[in-house]
């Protein structure tokens, strides 16, 4: 019960954290004259990957790679499989063309990517499959690509820009600090917690990864989206998991690795191939019944395909 409690208390300071993060940042950029855009596509962007990166850095320091590893696939399976299947029977949520052909085929590859990066045992005949430091620069690279494309498109969509609210640099300053403060001990709380209560119940980090931690690290854009499909914002509802979904498998998996390499196993392809199955079966959906539209019906597969994956996961 102990464990249960320290891991909603870290669930909590993630997300609280990650808000006064991007609050305090985006306040003492725009007191640095920084345009609103830029802060968007840089700091508010990260805030919903920031308990992703805290749960990592702090797992990966740890040794804990199945939570690590577990933690980002978990993530974007919930994001797509879960968070769009709800939002989509909420609303069926129209893709703009430029998601459509461009961001969500980057998904596609960019999870190809780590599927092909991390299998050096079973692709490449190695002795061990590790996410090396070099594999992580090879990510972070192609986050930079992403990231400025982004900032192109986002130019010239200058309106979407988000509302900052300007405090003074010492309140900017304290609450980015107090912001940190709470990642970081929100993080080891989960952690610790979560690897605590696995031990407890013989169940291993990586189902407990995959499933608690993720959802619990996935409660900002779960939020995001649904209220953003309540407002008929599709736009939103759906870039937002896209561009998270990037965020976690380019930057989140590509910082951890760099400080870090993480040994991977085997065991987690099941997870890998599902993630493959997600990526591809959005793209697909955008070319079935309504175009460029995730239908209801589209949305309910989507959901029933995650309860398979926790049925094969689980059993």
């Amino acid at each position: 019960m102990i464990n249960l409690l320290l891991l909603v208390a870290g669930f909590f300071l993630l997300v609280k954290g990650a808000g006064f993060l991007v609050d305090g940042a985006s306040s003492l950029a725009k007191r640095l004259s920084i345009s609103e855009i830029v802060i968007g596509l840089t700091v508010v962007a990260f805030g919903t990957s920031a308990p992703e990166l805290a749960i990592n850095v702090i797992a990966a320091a740890e040794g804990s790679v199945d939570i690590a590893f577990g933690n980002i696939v978990g993530s974007n399976l919930i994001n797509i499989f879960v968070i769009l299947g709800i939002s989509g029977l909420i609303f069926p949520l129209r893709v703009q063309r430029n998601t459509v052909w461009k961001e969500i085929p980057f998904l596609v590859i960019s999870t190809a990517l780590v599927f092909l990066l991390v299998n050096d045992s079973l692709l490449w005949g190695k002795t061990e499959s590790i996410l090396s430091r070099t594999d992580s620069v090879i990510l972070l690279c192609g986050f930079v690509v992403f990231a400025v494309y982004v900032f192109v498109i986002s130019r010239v969509k200058a309106d979407s820009a988000p509302e900052i609210r300007t405090r003074s640099v010492l309140a900017s300053v304290l609450l980015f600090l107090l912001g940190l403060a709470a990642l970081l001990i929100g993080g080891k709380l989960t952690v610790d917690s979560a690897v605590s209560l696995a031990r407890t119940f013989g169940i291993s980090e990586h189902i407990i990864g995959v499933t608690v931690i993720a959802l619990g690290t996935s409660l900002p854009e779960l939020f995001t989206s649904a209220i953003a499909a309540f407002k008929r914002r599709s736009d939103i509802a759906i870039g937002n998991v896209v561009g998270s979904c990037i965020f976690n498998v380019l930057l989140i998996l590509g910082l951890t690795g760099l400080i870090r390499p993480i040994e991977y196993v085997n065991t987690l392809n099941l997870d890998m191939t599902f993630l493959l199955l997600a990526a591809g079966l959005l793209f697909l959906t955008m070319f079935t019944g309504k175009r460029r539209v995730l239908d209801r019906w589209e949305s309910g597969i989507f959901l029933m395909i995650y309860a398979a994956y926790l049925f094969l996961l689980l059993f």
